[in-house]
């Protein structure tokens, strides 16, 4: 038998001509869809990622501009609640200024009928004066009444510095130190406002 010595190397090389030719032979056959099936699925993924990316910018988008809605709508809400709390103020204190000026008229009604003497109440020339004040007095009252004005409570009660001024210290053995024992002056209250502190003179302890 005769041996085979032919090297490999001596071979023929298959032209890269003819390789493409017989590549596009075997494409041939492959339907085109098919062919370019690698291609549009690249394409189908690419447009997949733009969509999801743009659905998340606008889910990002409305859940902002339902926030920003909802904060519009709690600032409104406030600004409606200040507005009427202003109006029901300017309503129930509307008087504050009238009344603190007209608390000095009272206060002189006061002095006047606590400064008539006994006599001259049963005196039957002043008796009319007299009941005139004093109506005078309780007509003030009742208007002050009807506009919310009230009377600071002071005496017997301990020093309240939110509505009493203490003006001096006097010493007793009968009052705890602290508690009121002398109003000089009458406080008084618009609504739950103070308009004036009561001015009184609070116990102490006996030196």
């Amino acid at each position: 038998m005769m041996q085979d010595n032919t090297d490999p190397k001596d071979e023929p090389i298959q032209d890269e001509t003819a390789l493409d030719e017989e590549a596009e032979r075997e494409l041939a056959g492959v339907p085109e869809h098919l062919r370019n099936q690698d291609e549009d699925d690249d394409e189908s993924s690419d447009e997949a990622d733009d969509l999801s990316e743009a659905l998340a910018r606008l889910k990002g988008d409305l859940d902002t501009a339902r926030q920003e809605v909802l904060y519009a709508r709690a600032e409104t809400q406030n600004v409606r609640r200040r507005m009427e709390k202003d109006i029901a103020d300017t309503r129930a204190y509307a008087a504050t200024g009238f009344a603190r000026d007209i608390l000095s008229v009272s206060d002189n009604l006061v002095r006047a009928i606590d400064s008539i003497p006994e006599d001259l109440r049963s005196d039957d020339k002043f008796k009319g004066l007299v009941a005139g004040i004093e109506a005078t007095q309780r007509e003030l009252d009742r208007v002050f009444s009807q506009h919310g004005v009230t009377r600071v409570a002071a005496m017997g009660l301990p020093l309240d510095p939110n509505v009493h001024q203490a003006m001096m210290e006097i010493p007793s053995d009968d009052a705890e130190p602290g508690t009121v024992i002398q109003e000089m002056q009458a406080g008084y209250l618009i609504k739950d406002r103070l308009l004036r502190p009561a001015m009184v003179g609070v116990a102490k302890k006996p030196d």
